[in-house]
């Protein structure tokens, strides 16, 4: 881009929407975030993301806006610009980049937010060589990117890298999706929640006891590492077991991808990135097969809650000739 150019990088979810406002050199010049708890029952959604987007520009001071990259969760048709379906949002065939589009009178590119977050991780960090990545996100779901030959894969549907959706136990806990024994049902941070709430009801987990009682929406990943931190085996039993179960999902990964690069993103990588990286490595040796897993590097994420942003604002400036 040039110097006088700037882009948006929007990331929308179920609790929140944040904005960003990039320079030539993908430096956040700005940044608004909005909580979004029950947005997505207006009959306008895109007033809110339209409002956050207008304030960050606004904050960064009015800047000539080229373009509009924007990270939605569940499967997305990227040509069209279209959400095609997302639960914790409620949007069937949501045409959200042609809305943006129009508004704003720009190029818009809309990307799965797990996507961006990869590739932002990716092509913003010390490993932007490698062509074959995988990134995997675990947190209140888990989410997965794929980037092969430094191309995200959408695959048929548009919904490729659905890494949560795994199936590692045949007729194990019903998963969001429909299905049993996904990933996300067994290594999520609500079957974690699940397991903990358990340990509460029994008494066997006095700090948690006291810091949340028996309100489970209270059981956040910084919660999970503090009661850890406080010497909670049991509690910590069920992170490393969610972490190699995590691990061995990526193993399968690497047995059929090989990837150069794994990178490991989101809430429970940030409160708990140690125990993740141990368990992790741990399943890739026990599980991978050692030819594959010998050149591969397994990565945390260092762009935090910037990462989904940053990936759409870098994705808009490819598509648009300016990355």
């Amino acid at each position: 881009m040039k110097s006088d150019e700037f882009i948006v990088g929007v990331d929308v979810g179920g609790t929140k929407i944040l904005s960003v406002v990039v320079n030539n050199e993908f430096e956040i010049v700005s940044r608004c975030r909005k909580k979004t708890k029950g947005w997505v029952k207006d009959t306008n959604p895109e007033n809110k993301i339209i409002q956050t987007i207008e304030e960050s520009v606004e904050q960064a001071g009015n800047p000539k806006i080229v373009g509009i990259g924007i990270g939605a969760p569940g499967p997305v048709d990227p040509k069209n610009g279209i959400v095609i379906n997302t639960p914790n949002l409620g949007w069937e065939n949501f045409p959200i980049a042609d809305i943006l589009s129009k508004h704003f009178a720009v190029p818009v590119v809309l990307d799965n937010d797990v996507n961006l977050g990869t590739y932002a991780e990716w092509l913003l960090g010390k490993n932007k060589e490698a062509k074959h990545v995988v990134g995997v996100f675990p947190g209140t779901g888990i989410g997965g990117g794929l980037i092969v030959n430094r191309k995200i894969v959408h695959g048929a549907s548009g919904g490729a890298g659905e890494v949560g959706h795994i199936t590692l136990q045949i007729d194990g806990p019903l998963c969001g999706c429909g299905k049993r024994g996904c990933l996300e049902a067994l290594a999520s941070r609500i079957a974690i929640t699940r397991e903990i709430a358990a340990l509460i009801l029994r008494g066997e987990s006095t700090y948690l006891t006291d810091k949340v009682g028996t309100d489970v929406s209270k059981i956040r990943s910084s919660v999970i590492a503090d009661a850890i931190d406080h010497g909670e085996k049991k509690v910590e039993d069920i992170v490393r077991k969610a972490a190699y179960l995590t691990g061995v999902a990526i193993a399968n990964l690497i047995n059929i991808m090989s990837p150069e690069l794994v990178i490991l993103g989101g809430g429970l990588i940030e409160a708990l990135g140690k125990i993740y990286q141990e368990e992790i490595q741990r399943a890739v040796k026990e599980h991978a097969m050692p030819f594959l897993r010998k050149k591969v590097s397994i990565e945390i994420g260092k762009l935090g809650d910037d990462a989904v942003a940053l990936g759409a604002a870098l994705l808009c400036a490819k598509k648009n000739d300016k990355l």
